[in-house]
């Protein structure tokens, strides 16, 4: 297609003409990952840039002119002005990236990642937890290694939720419209100044949506959004919130995301040669690309056989009922005009997602994924011996352990969630060009050349930091006058900067078990009030607005917050989010996780504390099985198959006090060296990030997507091609 793409950035600024680039700099999510690219902003007005949620579309918007003026005048902010430019230049011009230089012959060959969800940064909150953070960090990661990647997705103008926990400790729940006018994102426009837009259709009608994109350093993400007056007022809400529990608005949006999500890219031109599915959300592009091809002459076998060949799904969830699935009148309702031009029967349609279920067929998006996925993966070793096992009936002629699901680990971004502190610290020890090298075992062996002095103030200053977030959280809520004392002392207060503190942050669901150190409860006060050596625990997470039994999970973790005899070292801090996730894996001692194996698919929060010298303490599921190794962090329980839920949340329960009474405490607090320092400590500190950051950084994790599933496709394209 040769039609004009207008890909402006917005100007919505009237900036000194020194620093005018600061408008180009806030429409690239680069800065997210580049701390010094958050400090053009941070530098002119702190106050400000934390008031705004650290979004610089906002903040250029508010910013007084007397102090951009002054920014412009200043020869050390012009200094840095100047470096941070031409690094972000660099970074966007270079032809040598890693890509381009392991595969040159490939640089013309496309990607597409598709994701119900992408967590980039807190200033576009178009996620609600660990999924949609993993697709963000991929596609950083591609951008950094120069993989030609575009992502696809939606926006939400009314995102996930802000959570709000009552007096009394149950969730309550807010929207919070997202300005789109105010995001780090811009409108795709034609030649004629008019919204680019595409149509899906639905029962009786076409739902139309427009194209927004964010520029995520290299790599482009596409979002669709049916807020549009032409649509009636129900589909222009498909793309206002994430998860729906109403089963029409699902598959809609499914709809809307697989099929309309490859006419949006067909419309902007992209002919991609991979096609990744992260989740089944968007499995109905399968549908779409046999469409294409059907119309094209072929038979559907035929177009089956050859959409097959270039599909990528990654599975990420290791519980049937977690897995999106519709009632068959659901799929009649939808689809009925559909199958007859795929020249399929109703049956054989049906066929394509059918799982029998205890309540009778459905259709489930992970089946029709992998029956149209020549690849496709789970996201950790345990996973995918599970993953192999709850899909086996879609092969039965095979054994489990030859089901054609591989594993590929989750890693992290590191650039995202290493802490600027460390982050100098690195460059000083591990070379200038460390961050290139992020998976190479080898550089990391020069932790050692680290003085344990200068790490341990790192990581000092790291949880001050933290306890000076949390603290200046609780002044603004008390200081707003909705708030109950009692709540203010629960929102971390009394928090102390030198106590052992242990967090736990993650989406509130039962198989999590975000109450479980709470199951001796005498034991746990004891442990938490020991004068000589106290130990402070920050719970923090969301249940979903459905889900009545993680709700009560953490009414009952915030009424054990309340108590007066724990003296405010338990804190549980409400609407966790990507800013203070990043405050909490950099900032405590120990990352506590103890789902119910093997229900965790992977896990990243805990990679993330493991970066920043946090040691994991963790049950033996996702990817701390394949990470700890006895020296870098402690594991509850044993590595072994499930028992009685209940014997197994006494036997998990118990270890963690175990762990916490002869092992953990008495190493942060005795044994120290004569500044003070617990040598024993920084020890293991040392060989958690010598042995984890490398293993589960998403550049590992994105270098095999490629070797193990995108070069495959890519090799059937160049095979079709010539």
């Amino acid at each position: 297609m040769n039609e004009t793409i207008k890909r402006e950035i917005p100007n919505h600024f009237s900036l000194p003409r020194r620093i005018s680039r600061l408008s180009q700099l806030a429409y690239n999510l680069w800065w997210v990952w580049n701390p010094e690219g958050q400090q053009l902003f941070r530098q002119i007005k702190p106050r400000l840039w934390d008031e705004v949620e650290h979004n610089p579309v906002a903040f250029l918007k508010k910013v007084e002119r007397s102090q951009l003026n002054a920014a412009a005048n200043d020869t050390y902010y012009l200094d840095m002005y100047d470096r941070v430019m031409k690094k972000f230049d660099d970074y966007l011009s270079t032809e040598d990236t890693w890509f381009k230089q392991q595969y040159p012959h490939l640089i013309h060959q496309q990607i597409a990642y598709f994701s119900f969800e992408f967590g980039l940064h807190e200033s576009l909150p178009v996620y609600a937890g660990g999924l949609g953070i993993l697709a963000g960090d991929h596609l950083k990661e591609a951008s950094d290694l120069g993989l030609p990647l575009v992502g696809v997705g939606f926006i939400y103008n009314q995102g996930y939720f802000t959570q709000v926990i009552t007096e009394d400790g149950w969730q309550e729940t807010h929207t919070k419209h997202l300005v789109l006018e105010d995001a780090p994102i811009s409108l795709l426009k034609d030649a004629d100044d008019n919204p680019i837009t595409i149509s899906v259709e639905l029962p009786g009608r076409s739902v139309f949506a427009r194209i927004w994109e964010v520029r995520v350093g290299r790599v482009s993400l596409f979002l669709l959004d049916s807020n549009l007056p032409v649509n009636s007022d129900s589909d222009r809400q498909l793309t206002a919130r994430l998860y729906s529990n109403d089963l029409e608005v699902r598959i809609s949006q499914e709809i809307l995301l697989g099929m309309g999500g490859v006419r949006a890219l067909r419309r902007l031109g992209y002919q991609p040669q991979v096609w990744h599915m992260n989740e089944g959300h968007s499995a109905f592009l399968a549908v779409e690309r046999a469409l294409e091809l059907v119309r094209t002459g072929k038979s559907f076998a035929e177009a089956a056989s050859e959409v097959r060949k270039t599909n990528v799904f990654t599975t990420h969830t290791p519980v049937p009922a977690g897995n999106d699935q519709f009632p068959l009148w659901l799929v009649d309702k939808y689809f009925s005009q559909i199958w007859p031009e795929l020249g399929l029967t109703r049956d054989q349609f049906v066929d394509l997602g059918r799982q029998a279920t205890p309540w009778g067929e459905s259709f489930c998006m992970p089946v029709l994924a992998l029956k149209l996925s020549q690849h496709a993966n789970a996201v950790s070793e345990l996973h995918g011996q599970v993953s192999r096992r709850m899909w086996h009936f879609l092969w039965p002629e095979r054994a489990a352990e030859d089901v054609p699901i591989r594993h590929i680990t989750n890693g992290v971004h590191t650039g995202t969630w290493l802490a600027r502190r460390l982050r100098l610290l690195f460059d000083r020890y591990l070379g200038a060009d460390w961050m290139k090298r992020i998976d190479d075992p080898q550089l990391w062996s020069q932790m050692e050349n680290i003085p344990d002095g200068e790490l341990w103030a790192v990581r000092q200053h790291l949880k001050r930091k933290l306890i000076l977030y949390i603290n200046d959280r609780a002044r603004q809520r008390w200081q707003s006058g909705q708030y109950h004392p009692a709540q203010a002392l629960a929102s971390g207060v009394f928090l102390e900067p030198y106590s052992l503190t242990i967090g736990f942050a993650r989406r509130f669901a039962t198989y999590k078990r975000g109450g479980l150190i709470l199951r001796d409860y005498d034991r746990l006060m004891r442990l938490v009030t020991n004068p000589d050596m106290p130990v402070q625990i920050i719970f923090a997470g969301k249940a979903h607005p459905a889900d009545e039994p993680g709700k009560l999970l953490i009414q009952q973790v915030y009424r054990a917050v309340k108590d007066s005899r724990m003296g405010g070292r338990l804190v549980f801090l409400e609407d966790y989010d990507m800013n203070m996730a990043r405050y909490l894996v950099q900032g405590v001692d120990v990352w506590l996780n103890n789902p119910r194996r093997p229900n965790e698919a992977s896990g990243t929060s805990g990679m993330k504390a493991a970066l920043n010298g946090v040691l994991n303490l963790s049950v033996m599921d996702g990817w701390w099985r394949e990470g700890y190794n006895g020296l870098n962090g402690w594991s509850i329980g044993e590595d072994a198959d499930p028992v009685d839920p209940n014997q197994q949340d006494e036997m998990d329960a118990r270890s963690i006090y175990e762990r916490l009474e002869k092992e953990i405490i008495p190493l942060y607090y005795t044994n120290r060296s004569v500044d003070n320092i617990p040598t024993g400590w920084i020890a293991r500190i040392k060989e958690a990030i010598r042995t984890l950051a490398p293993q589960f950084s998403t550049r590992r994790m994105v270098k095999e997507y490629l070797s193990e599933m995108y070069l495959a496709c890519m090799e059937v394209a160049e095979e079709e091609t010539a």
